[in-house]
């Protein structure tokens, strides 16, 4: 017997009959004389609807009245769900993040998880039932509804693992593991059955929206195995054996296992929601980069990627990129303080994408960027910027080269399917 806890998102409770499809599931898991904790988001749309509502309202709306209204949202799929498995004929308890007590911080719409208290949970898994909990919210110390931020389900599976101790968490989607590159992309794209949580955290940093960065960060720091499945595969028996783990969607681990030293490259991850702003013939003395971009800081606006220039006649050009929604408040801010940095000119555009390879690999073999350069010139493609980590390599280039770049990277760096055909549910 195994204590799994598995995490549903929008898409997958989308529906009645998605709803019960996801008890089915359930039911399996149970039947094989697992614990099952279930943690749902609300469903697909339900969140932006009530988002909207609150913006007709007011454009600002007051944090706690919407966290308050928002976290409605699942609670209604915690009670669909629950009424669904009982029909199935076992028995479920629903609670919201505060009848589990998961305490957070009093920071609305971005709350981050501090305790949990397992009691009550285990209480009810130990008189049988399945304990569905409602994702994405918790209390503070003062009783307020907290949200965690859009994705927040994922992180409340993964805490609610790690505090019971859970065998494994598997997050449920719409496709059925963590691949190579975006499929959309490129046929080509491999589902790998296995990723360190090191190139997970670097991916979702760099733009996969398959995981939540916290759930990531969380489940590396408490090390719970993550699994990343699809909620439409129908293939999958519910079962908990040996088969199961090693062939069934992507194992997120801590160990990088004895094929380190096989895949050099693991992943190709890519970001279109990028801006470049350069700041142009500004005199180049200690504390230029402060003063370019500690009112950018000052803004709440992350800065990603930074180069500056070697210097010429006293001057330099100072770049970096934004999250394109920030691109013009960006901009705004630097034109007001033009004068005060003496810089001659501010210059930004919005066409561009963050490219980049993701791997442990990269720690035990030379020559990844070179021979990333190399191909991207093949291809005629021009490297505005490069940042680098342990086990990254990141480009900046033209948005209308992005298709071409994957491909190009996938193949060369040997990630591609021999059949050329990915199975991603949904796409």
């Amino acid at each position: 017997m195994a204590l799994i806890v598995q995490k549903y998102g929008g898409t997958s409770m989308g529906s009645i009959d998605r709803i019960k499809n996801v008890a089915k599931r359930i039911k399996r898991w149970h039947d094989h004389g697992h614990q099952v904790i279930v943690v749902v988001s609300a469903m697909s749309g339900e969140t932006n609807r009530l988002i909207d509502l609150a913006n007709q309202i007011s454009s600002t709306p007051d944090p706690r009245e919407y966290d308050q209204m928002v976290s409605t949202g699942e609670q209604v799929s915690i009670s669909l769900l629950s009424m669904a498995i009982k029909e199935l004929g076992i028995g479920a308890r629903s609670f919201t993040g505060g009848q589990v007590a998961i305490r957070t911080d009093n920071k609305h719409n971005k709350a981050r998880i501090e305790a949990i208290d397992a009691e009550k949970i285990q209480a009810q898994l130990d008189a049988g039932n399945v304990v569905v909990v409602a994702g994405f919210q918790g209390v503070d110390a003062e009783g307020n509804i907290t949200t965690l931020g859009r994705g927040g389900s994922d992180t409340t599976g993964v805490a609610l693992a790690a505090a019971l101790g859970a065998d494994e968490c598997q997050i449920y989607t719409d496709v059925d593991g963590v691949y190579t590159t975006d499929p959309r992309v490129t046929a080509k794209a491999r589902k790998l059955d296995k990723i360190t949580f090191e190139e997970m955290l670097e991916m979702a940093s760099l733009g996969s929206k398959v995981l939540q960065i916290r759930a990531v960060e969380f489940a590396g720091k408490y090390q719970v195995p993550l699994r990343v499945l699809s909620s439409f595969d129908e293939g999958q028996d519910g079962s908990f054996d040996e088969e199961f783990r090693q062939n069934v969607g992507t194992l997120i681990t801590v160990d990088e296992g004895d094929d380190m030293e096989q895949p050099v490259i693991s992943s190709i991850a890519f970001n279109r929601d990028e801006a470049k702003i350069v700041v142009r013939g500004v005199p180049d003395h200690p504390g230029v980069a402060s003063s370019i971009l500690t009112p950018i800081s000052d803004a709440n606006i992350e800065i990603d990627m930074i180069l500056q220039n070697l210097s010429d006649q006293g001057l330099t050009d100072f770049s970096f990129t934004v999250n394109r929604p920030d691109f013009d408040k960006a901009v705004k801010i630097l034109e007001n303080i033009k004068q005060d940095i003496d810089a001659k000119e501010i210059h930004g555009n919005t066409d561009v994408v963050k490219v980049s390879l993701v791997g442990v690999g990269m720690r035990s073999h030379a020559g990844v960027a070179s021979k990333m350069f190399q191909v991207l010139a093949e291809n005629n493609i021009n490297i505005q910027m490069i940042s680098t980590s342990e086990i990254k390599i990141s480009v900046l280039i033209k948005e209308q080269h992005l298709e071409k770049a994957v491909k190009s990277l996938h193949t060369a760096f040997g990630l591609d399917r021999a059949d050329g055909e990915s199975k991603v549910a949904g796409l």
